[in-house]
Parts: structure tokens; C-alpha cells; sequence
């Protein structure tokens, strides 16, 4: 007979989703309760006059043989009505514009110079792909992790040392080696597509991780039907599927303690609810940044986690338009994803990046007949939004339009037309993010991954309270989550054992015996 130990998970984005998916299907108890009336938090799509938009990411990766996603389906009956689209979006430079391609060939093509790079890039990613799918736990939190750890990588030896020298340093310090730091052009290619995937550029990013970020359009990128909130609602449904409960309009008050460990939440009824409701945990697993756990346990809150929020600075966060456009005033053939990079020098985010996606043609569920959803995003810095917004609320509207217009400037440079074709705008700053995904000042993306030896794993401080997004390694994207989620929910199996169970894997597809 299974062990119904109870497990609360705070937040149904797609770590925490994925983590209370695995847990109900071997036996678990689980409830995840959501503030927000839809799942996915920062990977969600919602209704606005007729439109499904994306309220962040907008492509998903993993879904290839051995990928996060894949495996994750397999392990849990799921059919994930995802289609690939190649190009997996076009770079626009400045002087060029350069498609990414499962091919790569039009990469290499732009910068011939650059192919002992790209094959030296592609054999590290699979090395590092590898290593995740036999359930990589790094950095390990317990002696249970550093178990794995060892074995995973004794398993994998001699061509796992391969990696060892791109652990200790930069992309930009690889590219140095290589004779390549000095090509302005490329690099600046290099560090638009780290800026999405690793929330940093060349010259922060760890090797490791870069050689595996650079790899997502190689690997295969893709559109998921309905939006991109279809993942995290295919979830909603296996957890209920196995029997346990996800509930929406529950606000999370606090992390109820007693004796140094968690012993439940206290919720209200939305937002302005009064009434709180106490709803029992043998563990709990947040969805949120570590600022938002710290928050959450109040004066209970362990010292290393209040030291940790209280040094880290801000990380990234997004301005975001929501365009409804005509089809019919779009070019005919058009990629469905684009990245324009305004500059080859200055800032890579404030509007000088953009990250354009429009909903595909096929998926009729994504706008009115004859119109396509837009979502179009950059790189900014969270606490000036908040700073003049409490200096002043129409500046801030203000500043909000100008953002747009300035953004849709940049498209229109590129995209004949496109400023014609928009008649709906719906801006969104790290005010916005703050308010409908509850995350920190509205940041988003995760740490940036600058080195292995400082990324954060899920714990805490408390022994039955773990933390799981993209705040996690290996953090950014929905892949990336979901590889937390699988880490995370192995972890608690591990501190609430059932009778029989073994290490979910992975690498060989199989599940959790109890």
C-alpha cells in the first residue's frame, strides 16, 4: 500500500507543476495551489479581446528523444501536442540576417571562420545533454545528490573529462582561444542568443552552459498548440489524473513552522481574502524566487536564505508588448520568431534587443480570423520601473508608451509593414510581472549562469522545504525548470520514502516502484 505522505507545492509554473506531477503519479499526496486563476506562471498564455497570448516564453525546447520534455511524457503517459518549427527564429544584425536552423548551415555560412567553433560547441552540449538526462543533481544537497553525482559521473567516464576545462571558464575566454573574441559581428550574434537562453552574455556566461544554451535550435524548437501555457495545463491534468488536487485563487499567505520544520500554509481566497485556511504539509516545494520564499517564512526564515537575499542583486527583468496585428499587412513567408539586435555595441537590452514571436498560421486558437498574436519582449532593468512609478503614476504610463513605441519602431526597421498591421497594444513592464506571477520586483529568467560552482540548487535551510524554478540549475527555460522539477521531486522522495521506491532516472525512462 502506498505511503499517502502530503506534499504542498506554492505555485503551478512548470517546475513546480512537473515536481507535483511525478510525486502524485508514485503515490503521493499532493496539492499545488496557485494565486493565479490559469497555470504556468512565467511560461502561461491568457485570453485578451479574442487572443491567446504568452505572458513570457514563447518557444520550448526538450522535446527531442532524451530531452527533458520527451522523457518526462514517457515517464508519465503524456502526449504533448507540440509541433517543431525550423527556423527556430531569425537573428537580425545590424548588417544581416541569419536564420537558426536545426542545420546550422546559414549560421556557419555568415561566419565560415567560426566551424571548428560550432563543432567543438556541438560535441561539449551533447556531453553536458548527456549528463542531464541520467538525472544530473548539481550542485547536490544532501548525501543522497552526491551519491548520484558520483555515479552518474564514474558512469560516464573517459569522455566526460573532455568538459573539465570549460568548467572553469567563459564563453568569452573560449572564444579568446579560439581567435574569435575580437570578431565584433559574431560575437555580438553569440551574446543575442546567450542573452535569451542564459540571461547573460559572452562575457559571464560559464563554457559549459553556454556550449549547451547555444545548442536549443540544433536540438529542435518548438510551438506548442494553444500557446505555450498548454505545458503547464497538460500538467494540471496528469496531477489530477493521479489523484491529486491543483487549486487556483489560493494565495499563499506564509509557510506555517514548528520546532525548524515546515508544517503546512496558511491561504486566503484570492488576493483580498481574509479568511485564512490552514492546509497541512509533510513537505513544501515553492515555485518562486528565493526573495518570495524569504517573504513567505517571515521572521522563521533561515539566515543563510535572508543573508542570500540580501546580497544578491536584482536579476533580469522583461518589457513586454502584447500586439494584435492583420495578417493580410504581414510579408507573405515570414518567420514566426525573430531577434532583432538593434547595435553592434551599448546595452543588450532597454529595447536595443528584441525578441519577437507571432503565433503560427496553423494554430487558429491563438487569435480572431485574418490576426495573429504578437508577443514581443527585451531585456530590463527591474527597479527603475518601480522607482518612478512610485515617484509618479503617470510617468510611468508614460514611460510604459514610449517603451512601445520605441520597440515597434524597431520591428517596423525590420519587418516591412508591421507598424500598419498592429491595432491592439497591451504593454507590460516588471510592475505587471510582479503583480500576476507574484516573483520579486517582477524578475525573471533565473541567475544568470556565469559559473557551475555558484549555481543554485533547490535548498533552503529548512530540512522538508525545497525551492524549484528557474531560480534553480540549471535554471533558464522551460527544459530547464523541468529538469529542476525531475531533480526536485526525486529529492523528497529521498526524505519521505515509500516502501520500496527507487531513484527516478531519466536517462532510462523508468519510474518510481512502491
Amino acid at each position: 500500500m502506498r505511503n499517502k505522505q502530503r506534499v504542498v507545492i506554492v505555485g503551478a509554473g512548470v517546475g513546480g507543476l512537473t515536481t507535483a506531477a511525478i510525486l502524485a503519479h508514485d503515490g503521493y499526496d499532493v496539492t499545488v495551489l496557485e494565486a493565479q486563476t490559469y497555470p504556468g506562471g512565467s511560461a502561461s498564455t491568457f485570453f485578451h479581446q479574442g487572443y491567446r497570448f504568452e505572458s513570457g516564453a514563447t518557444v520550448a525546447g526538450g522535446f527531442q528523444p532524451n530531452g527533458p520534455h520527451y522523457v518526462l511524457g514517457q515517464m508519465l503517459g503524456i502526449d504533448w501536442k507540440v509541433e517543431q518549427h525550423d527556423p527556430a527564429w531569425v537573428v537580425h544584425l545590424p548588417n544581416r540576417s541569419v536564420e537558426l536552423c536545426v542545420d546550422h548551415q546559414d549560421v556557419i555560412e555568415n561566419f565560415p571562420e567560426t566551424a571548428d567553433f560550432w563543432r567543438e560547441q556541438h560535441t561539449i552540449a551533447e556531453i553536458a545533454w548527456k549528463l542531464s538526462a541520467d538525472g544530473l543533481p548539481f550542485p547536490p544537497t544532501d548525501i543522497f545528490e552526491l551519491g548520484k553525482l558520483l555515479k552518474t559521473g564514474i558512469s560516464n567516464l573517459p569522455q566526460d573529462l573532455r568538459v573539465i576545462p570549460y568548467a572553469l571558464g567563459t564563453v568569452k575566454q573560449w572564444l579568446r582561444l579560439r581567435g574569435l573574441a575580437d570578431n565584433t559581428e559574431f560575437v555580438r550574434f553569440l551574446d543575442a542568443s546567450l542573452l535569451i537562453s542564459a540571461q547573460n552574455t559572452t562575457d559571464n556566461v560559464n563554457a559549459i552552459y553556454g556550449a549547451t544554451a547555444l545548442d536549443l535550435s540544433q536540438q529542435g524548437v518548438y510551438h506548442v498548440e494553444g500557446g505555450i501555457g498548454g505545458i503547464a495545463e497538460t500538467l494540471v491534468e496528469a496531477v489530477r489524473g493521479f489523484g491529486s488536487d491543483v487549486l487556483f485563487r489560493q494565495h499563499v499567505k506564509r509557510i506555517a513552522m514548528e520546532n525548524g520544520r515546515a508544517t503546512g500554509v496558511y491561504v486566503t481566497k484570492g488576493r483580498r481574502g481574509n479568511n485564512e485556511t490552514f492546509i497541512p504539509a509533510d513537505f513544501v516545494v515553492v515555485n518562486n524566487t528565493p526573495w518570495s520564499l524569504d517573504n513567505l517564512l517571515g521572521d522563521n526564515s533561515p539566515k543563510r536564505l535572508r543573508n542570500e537575499v540580501q546580497r544578491r542583486d536584482d536579476t533580469q527583468g522583461a518589457f513586454v508588448l502584447h500586439l494584435g496585428v492583420d495578417a493580410d499587412k504581414l510579408p507573405t513567408g515570414i518567420a514566426d520568431h525573430h531577434q532583432i539586435v538593434r547595435t553592434y555595441d551599448g546595452t543588450m537590452g532597454e529595447g536595443e534587443t528584441l525578441y519577437v514571436s507571432m503565433s503560427p498560421l496553423w494554430d487558429s486558437s491563438r487569435a480572431p480570423d485574418g490576426k495573429r498574436a504578437v508577443t514581443v519582449s527585451t531585456h530590463t532593468k527591474v527597479q527603475q520601473w518601480w522607482d518612478i512609478l512610485e515617484k509618479d503614476e503617470e510617468a510611468y504610463q508614460a514611460e510604459k508608451e514610449r517603451y512601445g513605441q520605441y520597440m515597434i519602431d524597431g520591428i517596423d526597421g525590420v519587418i516591412d509593414g508591421f507598424q500598419d498591421a498592429v491595432d491592439m497594444v497591451l504593454p507590460g513592464s516588471p510592475v505587471t510581472y510582479e503583480f500576476y506571477t507574484m516573483r520579486h520586483k517582477g524578475m525573471v529568467g533565473g541567475f544568470p549562469q556565469s559559473s557551475l560552482f555558484k549555481a543554485r540548487g533547490p535548498r533552503t535551510g529548512i530540512s522538508n522545504v525545497r525551492l524549484v524554478g528557474d531560480s534553480v540549475f540549471p535554471g533558464q527555460s522551460t527544459a530547464g525548470v523541468t529538469l529542476g522539477g525531475i531533480r526536485v521531486a526525486n529529492n523528497v522522495k529521498n526524505h519521505l520514502p515509500q516502501q520500496r521506491t527507487k531513484w527516478f532516472s531519466i536517462g532510462n525512462h523508468k519510474g518510481v516502484e512502491a
